[in-house]
């Protein structure tokens, strides 16, 4: 109890009202996001690129427009912005089950997208805004881990009630966000001053031109941002197209699936810390190698498993890949980060949810043309091709700097 009151006292209370949102927000949306391939597959007009298409295009429009969050927050400010991408998520939820029309169904997954893409910024700069720069690695920590909780009791509650995939799951997570943006806005109100516009610092802001410019002229940055597309396109195809293949193939596919889901986050919320531990003694790009060793080889578990004991051990290994990715990727950009541009870089970073367009619609073309074996082995390799943009990048960053040591020495 005396931790609990000491944890309470740290943040403030609009961190952890946030915080909560999201173990509330990820355990109903994974009753039903993770779902919606298979959900729209009851419509024989849709094939299966299609539905990746539909789900792909939502990441797609969320990728740049989440680049001009930081800038939009500017001009209309934090608080409306976050309750605006509460009520567009709230809409796209129902606007999925009420419809079976392609137009209408990729509009709404363009409001998710963009709608979820400007909640993740401004919510991460409204928690930051709240909690001293001492504290703001433990409170991220908090909210990766409050994610991961929700995204791991979800599926499985969801199966157990019936409701995972269905109407009932799509309504749930609608009346959730609508009824958290009512709550949150209550909260904001109360604040004096809360994510102002004029609250927005310089360094937060993203600037299109400058971005351009960045990444024309830094080749690193631009290496490192080609080999995150590649491997958020084979994380980003995992739920979709592997939720389409054992729909298709296995008796109780969806219930596979739904434990598969929550096997991913409860890994990670097991193993997260003491793996991160381990692999500190090594450097960012051998935790990046491995980690698309490991997504390989789930890969490849997947491709040729054909019980649900060879899917959960694929599920697992794709897993650690995923814990030591994740972090290490983000690092890796964060070190060739120059201060005064790291709204900029960071911004840059965001290209990598391309990748979250390019898995689930190019995963549906090889499963509508092949099968899910040719789909799975030529993820591996786009996983394994990855880690050489990540050298290249490295490489280059390395004789830059090793350049600029050289000219500082002669002019010294």
């Amino acid at each position: 109890m005396k931790k609990l009151k000491c944890y309470l006292k740290e943040y403030h209370p609009i961190v952890h009202s946030l915080i909560f949102g999201t173990v509330l927000i990820s355990l109903t949306s994974s009753m039903s996001l993770p779902f919606l391939a298979i959900y729209l597959s009851g419509f024989k007009e849709l094939s299966f690129s299609k539905i990746g298409f539909i789900i792909g295009v939502g990441s797609l429009a969320g990728t740049f427009c989440g680049l001009i969050g930081g800038v939009l927050s500017d001009f209309i400010g934090r608080n409306k912005l976050l309750i605006l991408s509460l009520l567009g998520l709230g809409v796209a939820f129902i606007g999925f089950i009420s419809t079976s029309n392609l137009g209408l169904l990729i509009s709404f997954s363009i409001v998710r997208g963009v709608s979820q893409a400007f909640f993740g910024t401004i919510s991460k700069a409204l928690m930051a805004d709240f909690t001293p720069e001492s504290k703001r690695f433990r409170m991220f920590s908090n909210r990766y881990f409050a994610s991961n909780l929700g995204f791991a009791a979800g599926p499985v509650i969801g199966a157990l009630l019936g409701i995972g995939g269905n109407m009932i799951a799509f309504v749930l997570t609608s009346v959730i966000y609508f009824g958290y943006a009512l709550s949150l806005m209550m909260m904001l109100k109360s604040v004096p001053n809360s994510g102002s516009k004029a609250e927005v610092h310089d360094e937060e802001r993203i600037h299109p031109s400058l971005l351009w410019k960045v990444l024309r002229s830094d080749v690193p940055l631009l290496l490192f941002i080609i080999g995150g597309i590649l491997l958020t396109t084979v994380h980003g195809q995992m739920s979709v197209t592997l939720s389409q293949y054992l729909q298709d193939h296995f008796m109780d596919g969806v219930t596979l699936f739904a434990l598969l889901m929550s096997l991913n986050g409860v890994t990670v919320i097991l193993f997260q810390l003491p793996l991160s531990r381990w692999s500190e003694r090594y450097s960012l790009f051998h935790r990046i190698l491995l980690g698309c060793i490991l997504f390989a080889c789930g890969e490849i578990g997947f491709a040729f498993s054909s019980n649900w004991a060879l899917f959960i051990v694929s599920m697992f290994i794709f897993t650690l890949g995923e814990i030591l990715v994740i972090p290490a990727e983000y690092a890796q950009v964060d070190e060739i980060t120059p201060n005064e541009l790291r709204g900029t870089y960071y911004g840059a970073q965001s290209l990598n949810e391309f990748g979250n367009f390019l898995g689930p619609w190019f995963g549906g073309v090889l499963l509508t043309r092949y099968n899910g074996t040719v789909m799975f082995l030529f993820m591996g390799c786009v996983s394994l091709v990855s880690v050489y943009f990540f050298f290249a990048g490295k490489r280059r960053y390395n004789k830059k700097t090793k350049s600029a040591i050289d000219s500082g020495k002669f002019f010294a």
